[in-house]
């Protein structure tokens, strides 16, 4: 089995793309199991979408072309335009790429904690839908231990930089306020809207708090406000329908991070505000926008985007992303070495399987002449001891290769000498089949793994 890895983000697509393709990613639970493909765990943010997929050996680009299929069928994007926008990453590029998107390395705010809570949910979504293989399943496990060292043992995970605190910076700025007084004073009076429930808004909620803002509606088109707000202290207040158009009128800032199907458009929210007198702040983090963009045309409306904020992301200081790229280059080689490890180990009990079957059948005739006696059991015990010591010898020798990267020659060697097939190439079982759970609401929002 291989494990390979689809991926397309802010670094070579527009956003709108970006959208598209994590739209598509619906129809990759569906397409499951498939002679090809043994699994896959989609990871899908508000800057990228990467679909990781464990592949029969030999089997990688159908693999691929199955799941190109399944996307763009998903998002009625043409075949071609879906297999062009997705970068192709083999085994070893697959693991060092998603430990540094888990450690916030290829994020648009470098060292962004977001994100490792993505990597978490996206293979507990994949859990769910009965998608994540065993392979899979330990990678993305060791992608988010490797984040969680990042996050309290280097300089990177103590900056605290996010993609929502990026956008708040950029608020504060558009309303001028250049100073902690103005800043403190401009949060404690002003009315906040917050479009959404998702992981995003999860952590504007808590940003919020942390300025000082204390007067925040909280609206879900799904009806899930309220516990969304009693989930978190209950000091927001959670908004139905009806109450939404009066905290438009009256908001000073409004943040969107639903991703629903539903934009605001400008004559709507110029409408809304018809007689607001006061400036406003549109934060639109959803990845497939909850406003139009032409908002920003509307007399006394700024708007900030994601890529508002990835223009205005940070540098980090060299020396922490340094840091952190040491601890993930460590990372990374402890996992290789414990997957070349896994791949010896199923060699090793290949040969073992093969050698003790010979033995078992040499003692049934020895059994078939001299019965269950003292003799036939000191020469099973004769015959074991000799098995294990001549087995020492290869299985030494398959940790030491597999080491060096060079177990197929090993695996090749069983092949011709002891006709035994190599593991890397037996099938895996096929996973049980489970019925495809309808996706969450696209509410969850960009921070959520958009598979739901």
């Amino acid at each position: 089995m291989t494990v390979f890895s689809l991926v397309a983000s802010h670094h070579d697509l527009d956003l709108d793309t970006v959208a598209r393709l994590s739209a598509g990613t619906t129809g990759v639970c569906s397409a499951l199991p498939s002679p090809a493909t043994a699994g896959a765990v989609v990871l899908a943010t508000c800057n990228r979408v990467e679909v990781y997929a464990e592949a029969s050996e030999g089997r990688v680009e159908e693999a691929r072309e199955h799941l190109v299929a399944a996307i763009a069928e998903s998002s009625s994007l043409p075949d071609d335009s879906v297999r062009g926008a997705f970068r192709v990453l083999g085994a070893d590029a697959t693991a060092r790429h998603l430990f540094e998107v888990g450690a916030g390395l290829d994020s648009a705010v470098v060292g962004e904690r977001e994100i490792a809570g993505q990597v978490r949910r996206a293979l507990l979504d994949a859990r769910e839908k009965g998608t994540a293989s065993g392979s899979l399943v330990r990678l993305f496990e060791a992608a988010t231990r490797t984040a969680k060292d990042v996050g309290s043992q280097t300089a990177l995970g103590a900056t605290g930089r996010s993609v929502v605190s990026v956008a708040l910076d950029l608020t504060e700025e558009l309303r001028g306020l250049h100073d902690a007084d103005a800043r403190d004073a401009f949060w404690a009076d002003a009315s906040v809207l917050l479009i959404g429930t998702g992981a995003y808004a999860g952590t504007t909620l808590a940003q919020l708090a942390d300025r000082g803002a204390v007067a925040v509606g909280v609206h879900s088109a799904s009806g899930r406000a309220e516990q969304f707000v009693a989930d978190r202290g209950g000091w927001a207040l959670p908004l139905g329908g009806e109450n939404v158009a009066g905290a438009v009128a009256e908001a000073d800032v409004i943040i969107g991070s639903s991703g629903g199907d539903r934009q605001i458009s400008p004559e709507r929210l110029a409408q809304l505000r018809e007689d607001s007198a006061h400036p406003l702040t549109v934060v639109d983090l959803a990845l497939s926008r909850d406003f139009d963009p032409a908002v920003a045309e509307v007399e006394g409306v700024d708007l900030i985007t994601l890529e508002s904020v990835r223009l205005a992301a940070p540098e980090q200081a060299r020396a922490a992303v340094d840091e952190a790229r040491s601890l993930v280059d460590g990372a990374v080689a402890e996992y290789s070495a414990a997957q070349r490890s896994r791949s010896a180990d199923a060699a090793i009990k290949a040969l073992r399987r093969h050698t003790l079957t010979a033995l078992d059948h040499e003692m049934e005739r020895v059994r078939a002449r001299h019965g269950c006696t003292a003799a036939s059991e000191e020469v099973e015990f004769a015959l074991r001891r000799m098995v294990n010591q001549f087995l020492h010898g290869p299985s030494v020798r398959a940790k030491e290769l597999a080491a060096q990267g060079r177990l197929e020659e090993y695996e090749r060697a069983l092949e011709v000498l002891f006709d035994i097939a190599p593991p890397s190439a037996a099938p895996a079982p096929a996973p049980a089949e489970e019925a495809c759970p309808a996706h969450r609401a696209a509410e969850d929002g960009p921070g959520a793994a958009r598979t739901a």
